[in-house]
């Protein structure tokens, strides 16, 4: 504990968020390059296909954001 220092707490939280804006600038960028609107053919059509493609497509993204923000 005598390691510990109240920065490490900040310097977290601005990675965390400095990620999470990465990840949905990105994700709208690929949201644009579809030919149809992703949210549109998850919730109203049902599409679980694309929904599980997205959702894998996501995690690969979001492993890809975390090793370069750490």
């Amino acid at each position: 504990m005598s390691e510990f220092h109240p920065a490490f707490i900040l310097n977290a939280i601005v990675y965390a968020l400095l990620g999470i804006v990465i990840f949905v600038a990105v994700f709208a960028v690929i949201d644009k390059m579809t030919p149809y609107h992703l949210w549109k053919e998850i919730v109203e059509d049902k599409n679980i296909a694309l929904a599980v493609l997205v959702g894998a497509m996501s995690i690969g993204m979001c492993i890809i954001i975390a090793a370069a923000v750490h």
